[in-house]
């Protein structure tokens, strides 16, 4: 049981206590592993060095242990389901699924492969770099970072398309010199209800996937990676916020890692030029996706015999982000 359940019998005030406890914490922390995260990327600049990207690596997986400390330490017990292959390593270079509800995804993410697997990255906006510490942050630690020009661009000028596919591969040359995990939602957004109806998903638990993103990856990496992984995550209880997460009020979670087999053509086409191999393609991932559905369906009845969560509030919980 959790330090704080020990002294607090009014829930309420114990997750108050609770999340105060870990948002300073969690402050604290980043004001610890920030600057030196941040001097690095300036001493980069100057003098390139591997060992540097591997401190300021290591800089940054001791802050995320701290988040895992809070988890195991602050937060009250959480009832988890975590299904793993036994050959993940720290030293794997993996391209990464995942299905998307929360921004709870990427913490469940981190605690379960901290200590698993390399350092999770993701593509992100060129645009980013001039947000103050996230952007430079996002570059020290070799976070693709793309330049990508408009459909409407690209519908004037298709040789812009062949610019978009040498920025891509510019921005994962980084990545290749190290172990990394590039993570890919397919969903392109985090699942609610409503987005569900709107696009009429054929699936119970999934928005329908976007190929392009994945595609992309496969193109630049797939000769390079050790294995494409596919992560589910489920809430049993409802989707969460952070705020929910961090005041303890989740107390089941599921995740499931496996990996994916990847047949010899999927590595041998052109997505963008060969219609006929990209409709294969999203035949292909389509049943993934249906797969996937399949599991989190199993998953959940994983959990329904269990012990419901003590916390009264749990029902509130049910609610989903519209964003």
């Amino acid at each position: 049981m959790a330090v704080l359940d020990k002294f607090m019998k009014n829930k309420k005030v114990a997750e108050k206590l609770r999340g105060l406890t870990i948002a300073t914490a969690i402050t604290s922390s980043t004001f610890l592993h920030g600057p030196p995260v941040l001097t690095l990327g300036l001493l980069k600049t100057i003098i390139p060095s591997r060992k540097i990207d591997e401190l300021a690596i290591n800089l940054t997986n001791s802050w995320l242990g701290v988040n895992n400390w809070l988890i195991d330490h602050v937060l009250p017990d959480i009832d988890w389901h975590i299904t793993l292959p036994t050959e993940l390593s720290m030293d794997g270079r993996y391209l990464l699924m995942c299905n998307h509800q929360s921004w709870v995804d990427t913490t469940i993410m981190q605690y379960v492969g901290l200590t698993r697997m390399p350092l999770t990255r993701f593509f992100t906006k060129w645009e980013l770099i001039f947000i103050p510490f996230l952007g430079l942050a996002f570059k020290i630690l070799g976070f693709p970072m793309m330049k990508r020009h408009s459909k409407q661009a690209i519908a004037k000028n298709p040789a812009l398309k062949q610019q978009d596919l040498e920025e891509a591969k510019r921005a994962c040359a980084n990545l290749q010199s190290q172990p990394y995990t590039l993570l890919n939602y397919l969903e392109g957004t985090r699942f609610t209800t409503q987005k569900k109806q709107a696009q009429n998903s054929p699936y119970q638990h999934l928005l329908k996937p976007k190929t392009g993103g994945i595609a992309l990856a496969l193109q630049i990496l797939g000769k390079e990676i050790d294995a494409l992984m596919d992560m589910t995550i489920v809430y049993p209880d409802g989707i969460p916020t952070y705020g929910d997460f961090w005041t303890g009020r989740v107390r089941r979670i599921g995740v499931d890692i496996r990996q994916v087999e990847l047949p010899n053509w999927v590595l041998a086409g052109d997505y963008e030029e060969d219609m006929a191999y990209r409709a294969r393609f999203q035949d292909w991932v389509s049943q993934l996706w249906q797969d996937k559905d399949q599991r989190i369906k199993q998953m959940l009845q994983r959990f329904a015999g269990s012990e419901q969560s003590l916390n009264p509030d749990l029902p509130s919980l049910s609610h989903q982000s519209s964003t």
